[in-house]
């Protein structure tokens, strides 16, 4: 049977670390249903509806072109997470696509998504939004010009620090901060909808004639632009991450995806419409910064509500990045595909902290070393790579393991809609604009295979490794946990 058999015991080294009599280390459900809507919003609506409508509109060439690809991305992650909610229900662990490749198609599969996962995409992911939180909280204080960039990567860095601590402390402190920043982003957002339908009904409508021209039509430039939308939609799947700390899963999860994802869809499309309703597609195009030439042109003397309320969405989505984030270096770790300190929880807090310090140690690297945009489309060909894996996974248990018990199922062709789009995502722009560095990634992805077969097929582990645990552990106040019993 190519689905892999799940372990209903301990991990491995989860037998050390606790003295007997005491009760084994679990991290705790208190994801309910709000928290989780919290989470799938508050993540996607980050810093991609903010920087990412010019990128767009730039490689579509049209306003009508453009809200197409707004509209198809929403889609795209709709069908996405309702797919992965059926995967929740009959895989119900934490993880989300580690742990789906691993008991579908096996560890070495597995363990490349998370080498590549862990080091590179996660927390470029997380240092892009860090990124962008930072210009647009120093803004202010550089009036008329460009903010110093070593200016804007230390806040970025200071934002990641804080944001350790606050998920190292506490599960229900981490939800409840998503929770408050998703609400203030939400309230902004509905400040430039509301904006953009007052102007809309004064006839500023001039971007909306003649709307389809200038369009765009190669398969390379659509994939570019798919990516800088979804983008702004990356997060859809960020509830399946913690499946483990969800209150009732197989009905959570579902109801979650089909509460935010529509909400966060019809905002961007509405949001977009105010861009255009305020500016012009040249304006937009030669904007720094779209949501704040928005304010400056609508709300006057309360234009700095803008920088406000982006700095306050990018911090909240950065929060449910990292919160999620970490919690794949665990589940690898606990399943043997990383070192066993990262699968460790605090004693008292009962959080994954080696594995949100580690992810934090990669992010603060890579704002050293990138920029938001060359990050977000590596970061995409790369996710849709994975997306695409997963997806082909769920595809072949409904073909060949109907018989497994699932208490939601979504009809075939939306994971074989989702499936193409990802082979699309993957190939467009390597067959119409080539780059040297999909090239490194690629090499990047595959040099997971030099560490996989002696460290974690032959076990071939350092004896220095178990020493430096050890000290870890102590000084880290961790223990080994449990699976969840699910």
């Amino acid at each position: 049977s190519t689905m892999r058999k799940r372990k209903t015991a301990d991990s491995p080294h989860s037998s050390t670390g606790l003295s007997e009599g005491k009760e084994k280390l679990r991290l705790k459900q208190e994801v309910g249903l709000i928290s989780g809507v919290s989470l799938i919003a508050g993540t996607m609506i980050g810093s991609g509806i903010f920087m990412s409508p010019e990128w767009v509109l730039h490689h579509m060439g049209s306003p009508a072109s453009s809200l197409l690809i707004w509209a198809a991305c929403g889609l795209l992650a709709m069908f996405g997470a309702l797919s992965y909610a059926e995967l929740g229900t009959v895989i119900k662990e934490s993880g989300g696509e580690y742990i789906y490749i691993l008991r579908i198609f096996g560890p070495f599969p597995a363990f490349l998504f998370a080498y590549t996962s862990v080091i590179l995409v996660r927390p470029a992911g997380l240092a892009a939004v860090c990124l962008s939180f930072a210009e647009y909280a120093v803004a202010p204080f550089y009036p008329g010009c460009s903010s110093p960039q070593v200016v804007i990567k230390c806040t970025a860095a200071a934002c990641i620090l804080l944001l350790t601590i606050i998920n190292c402390l506490n599960v229900r402190l981490a939800t409840s901060i998503m929770n408050i920043f998703t609400a203030a982003k939400l309230l902004a957002l509905l400040v430039i909808v509301v904006g953009g339908v007052v102007l809309l009904a004064k006839g500023q409508t001039q971007s909306f004639q003649n709307a389809f021209q200038n369009t765009t039509a190669g398969i390379g430039a659509v994939g570019v632009a798919f990516y800088q939308g979804l983008w702004s939609y990356d997060g859809w799947n960020n509830l399946n991450y913690v499946t483990e700390e969800l209150k009732k899963p197989e009905v959570t999860l579902p109801r979650a995806v089909m509460i935010a994802i529509p909400l966060v869809t019809c905002l961007y499309l509405l949001v977009n419409v105010s861009y255009l309703a305020a500016m012009t597609p040249s304006e937009v195009l030669s904007s720094g910064a779209v949501a704040v030439t928005w304010g400056d042109k609508v709300l006057g003397s309360w234009a700095w509500l803008i920088s406000l309320s982006v700095a306050l969405s990018t911090f909240g989505s950065s929060n449910g990045t990292f919160f999620s984030g970490g919690r794949v270096c665990y589940i690898a770790a606990r399943e043997g595909h990383m070192p066993d300190i990262l699968s460790m929880a605090h004693v008292r807090c009962l959080t994954p902290s080696p594995a949100l310090l580690f992810t934090s140690a990669m992010s603060l690297i890579m704002i050293i070393s990138g920029s938001f945009t060359s990050i977000v489309n590596f970061f995409s060909f790369i996710a849709w790579f994975f997306y695409g894996m997963t997806i082909s996974g769920l595809l072949y248990l409904k073909i060949k393991k109907p018989e497994l018990p699932r208490s939601y199922k979504v009809p075939i062709i939306i994971p074989i809609i989702v499936l193409m789009a990802a082979v699309y995502l993957v190939l467009a722009p390597i067959i119409d604009q080539p780059q040297i560095e999909i090239l490194y990634i690629v090499l990047f992805i595959f040099s997971g295979v030099v560490l996989y077969f002696p460290l974690v097929r032959f076990k071939c582990h350092p004896r220095f490794l178990q020493r430096l645990t050890l000290h870890l552990q102590l000084f880290l106040e961790v223990a080994p946990t449990t699976r969840d019993a699910n």
